[in-house]
């Protein structure tokens, strides 16, 4: 075998690798020798199949076989031999004519992009701070509010009471609607809805929507005018007034059961404690999660300002292309960053290829944390995660996890965030981390986003 470099620029290495063609020929008679000892054709005794024959019915796949196996075993030479690691699959291309006729040598090229060579930096010279949040007994008694709430009991009012007392619904009490949305006289998506529960005070609803409804009787239709928040979760809706045409079916009053252990024990606790003890696990359970995501990206931001090396532009490529598409569709929905806007896309993909070979460089360097100090993820915590995530689909549990075990691949889109915490957590060891306490709305405001702006 005979190989020549003919591109080192960079990351970037191409090879042009010739194997002889008496090594395919002795390769492929070997493979067609062994097949006409097992072979049954019929006129022939087993194992009898003259070898013309042998060669004219099986020889081309056969040669196509001892190929494919040629070129993908002197590849993994090439590679093995330079103590080459490529950051994705090589590219090989034949260049030899019509090589399954093996009438000369097969010349082929191999083209690749190396992983980059990273020098680990000094991981306890990284100083950070964990914000962490404490969950208040008011917040405790304001969630045990919505529960008792959740379980509240509703009791229509009778026709000849509204006569009695001379007004419709009230503050606190309940009118069951059907409705139907418009924005400039156009229905819009989950616009309408049937036998909805509508308090009148309370809160859930578009503002005004409620407030609209007060004095509202069964029977009664009414048209309201409303305004969607300017930060609604729908930007295709946000800041844009609608009509709601209300058909009102029933007014009930509400009772909220007391919040004590009979509330607890239709919870299925067995008294107030036990409840309020989980409500105080669940939310402390939120609040260390924002502050471990806090950290975990004030960890990453410190590693990018400790590592500066080349990325492979193949996958800094693919990196840009998905963050493109997002900002496009983003754009498209008229949802982009406000520091975006009015920049041609010239300069914003300039600002976002930034992006895209800031987050490839981090992702190469935790990868390669985990490598050198043989942090893995084990058979274990993967099927562990594995049903943990198949348990995201009731009912369908077994076949989710049939479906990752059909598709190893999509195994990996399980396995990588899992070798990427322990990554983290190992870093977060060595370095220098301080405690503060801080509110809880403090805890949650997000951090500043990665825009283009910001990078560059």
């Amino acid at each position: 075998m005979q190989i020549t470099e003919t591109l080192s620029d960079g990351l970037k290495r191409n090879y042009t690798v010739v194997l002889p063609v008496a090594d395919l020929e002795s390769r492929r008679t070997e493979r067609l020798t062994t097949l006409g000892k097992t072979l049954r054709l019929p006129g022939f005794r087993p194992g009898k199949v003259p070898m013309p024959i042998v060669k004219q019915r099986f020889g081309t796949a056969v040669s196509a076989e001892v190929l494919e196996e040629s070129v993908s075993e002197a590849t993994q030479k090439v590679l093995s031999e330079r103590g080459l690691r490529p950051a994705q699959q090589p590219k090989v291309d034949v260049v030899t004519e019509n090589p399954t006729a093996m009438t000369s040598d097969l010349e082929f090229t191999v083209v690749l992009e190396l992983l980059p060579d990273i020098v680990m930096p000094d991981f306890g010279s990284i100083e950070l701070t964990r914000i962490k949040a404490e969950v208040a007994p008011e917040a405790v008694d304001k969630a045990l509010e919505q529960i008792a709430k959740f379980n509240r009991t509703l009791e229509p009012i009778a026709p000849e009471t509204l006569e009695a007392r001379g007004h419709g619904a009230a503050a606190g009490e309940v009118l069951t609607v059907d409705y139907a949305g418009m924005i400039d006289g156009v229905p819009f998506e989950g616009g309408t809805g049937t036998d909805t529960e509508v308090e009148i005070g309370g809160t859930g609803f578009i503002p005004g929507f409620a407030e609209q409804l007060e004095g509202a009787r069964p029977g009664e239709t009414r048209t309201i005018n409303v305004t969607f928040p300017e930060d609604y979760g729908k930007p295709e809706l946000a800041g844009k007034p609608a009509t709601f045409d209300i058909t009102v079916k029933q007014l009930s009053t509400q009772t909220i059961p007391p919040i004590d252990d009979d509330l607890a024990k239709k919870l299925g606790a067995d008294d107030l404690t036990a409840v309020r003890e989980m409500v105080t696990s669940r939310q402390q359970q939120e609040y260390d999660g924002m502050s471990r995501l806090r950290l975990k990206k004030s960890l990453l931001d410190a590693l990018s300002g400790l590592v500066d090396f080349p990325v492979p532009a193949s996958i800094a490529d693919q990196e840009f292309d998905q963050i493109w598409q997002q900002f496009e569709a983003a754009k498209k929905a008229g949802t982009q960053d406000e520091e975006d806007k009015g920049k041609d896309d010239d300069t914003l993909k300039a600002e976002y290829r930034v992006i895209a070979e800031r987050r490839v460089r981090l992702g190469l360097l935790l990868s390669e944390i985990g490598r050198v100090n043989n942090i893995t993820v084990t058979e274990q915590e993967l099927n562990r995660a594995l049903y943990q995530r198949a348990m995201q689909y009731p009912g369908q549990e077994a076949q989710m996890l049939e479906f990752f075990q059909k598709y190893p691949q999509l195994t990996n889109t399980v396995r990588a965030p899992l070798l990427e915490d322990k990554v983290v957590d190992f870093v977060l060891e060595l370095a220098k981390v301080t405690d503060t306490v801080v509110t809880p709305e403090e805890l949650a405001k997000d951090p500043e986003p990665e825009t283009a702006a910001a990078a560059a």
